[in-house]
C-alpha cells in the first residue's frame, strides 16, 4: 500500500532534518508550513517533501488539511521533534503489506531532562499516528489533538521517538499555553470548574502515574514531568474557573 507522510511545521528547521530522514521510506512526505521565518520550507524541499503553505488552523485543523493534502489514503502523521525507530519503520511497512484494519497506535516515548522515560506518562504514550484517511481523521481540538474513528484501533510495536531538545523554561511557557487553549475550549463547551476537581485532579493523576505506572522508576526526570503533569490538571480548571467569573 502506498504511504504519505504528513506533517506541520513552523519555524521547525533545527529539527526537521533527522524527522524527514526517518521517514524516507513513505511513497510521499507531505509539509504544511504555517508562516516559518527560518529555513525550514527551504529544508524540507532539500529532503524531498512536498510543501504547502497554509494559514494556522489550530492542531487538530492543521493535522486533518495536510491529511486531505496528501495523495495516498494511507497516512503516517508525525510531528517535527519525532523520530521513527527502525523498528516502528519495519513494523508499518510489514503492516502495509497486508493490512489487518484501518487504524494504528504506535508507543511513542518520550525524552525529558536528558533522559528517555520508560514509565509513568512518557512511555509507552500510546497515540494514532497510522491510518485510512476513509476510516478515521483528526478531531477539531485546538489542542491535545487527537484522531477520531470508529475502526477499531490496533497496536504496533517499535517506537515513535519524541525529543523535543527544549529547555524546560520553554516546555513550562507550552505547557501554560496549552492549559489556556484546554480551558478556554471547555468553557467554550459549557463546563463549568469545581473545587473538588482542583483538589482530586492532580492527586488522581500522580497516583496514576507516578504510583500505578512506576513512573518513580524513571527518576528525577520521571517525577519532574509527573509533578508538571499535575500542575497542568489544576491549571487547566483553576483558569476555567477564572472563565467563568470574567463571564458573570
Amino acid at each position: 500500500m502506498p504511504l504519505s507522510v504528513t506533517l506541520i511545521t513552523r519555524d521547525a528547521a533545527r529539527q526537521l532534518a533527522d524527522c524527514l530522514a526517518s521517514v524516507a521510506f513513505a511513497d510521499e512526505i507531505v509539509v504544511v508550513d504555517s508562516g516559518s521565518t527560518d529555513n525550514t520550507v527551504e529544508l524540507a524541499r532539500r529532503c524531498g517533501a512536498r510543501v504547502l503553505q497554509h494559514k494556522w488552523l489550530g492542531f487538530g485543523p492543521q493535522k486533518q488539511f495536510a491529511v486531505e493534502a496528501a495523495s495516498h489514503d494511507w497516512v503516517l502523521c508525525v510531528d517535527a521533534d519525532e523520530r521513527v525507530s527502525p523498528g516502528l519503520r519495519e513494523q508499518i511497512v510489514s503492516e502495509l503489506k497486508a493490512p489487518r484494519g484501518f487504524v494504528y497506535a504506535v508507543p511513542r516515548r518520550n525524552r525529558f531532562l536528558g533522559r528517555w522515560l520508560r514509565h509513568g506518562e512518557g512511555y509507552p504514550d500510546w497515540s494514532v499516528r497510522l491510518f485510512h484517511r476513509a476510516h478515521a481523521r483528526w478531531g477539531s481540538e485546538p489542542v491535545h489533538e487527537k484522531v477520531v474513528s470508529r475502526s477499531p484501533v490496533l497496536k504496533l510495536s517499535g517506537d515513535l521517538l519524541h525529543d523535543s531538545a527544549e529547555t524546560l523554561e520553554k516546555y513550562l511557557d507550552k505547557q501554560n499555553r496549552y492549559t489556556s487553549l484546554q480551558a478556554e475550549a471547555m468553557h467554550a463547551a459549557g463546563r463549568r470548574a469545581n473545587a473538588l476537581q482542583l483538589t482530586i485532579s492532580p492527586f488522581l493523576r500522580f497516583f496514576k502515574y507516578y504510583v500505578l505506572r512506576l513512573g518513580f522508576l524513571d527518576g528525577v526526570p520521571g517525577l519532574v514531568h509527573i509533578a508538571i503533569g499535575c500542575m497542568n490538571s489544576f491549571n487547566k480548571y483553576a483558569k476555567l474557573k477564572a472563565l467563568e467569573r470574567t463571564a458573570q
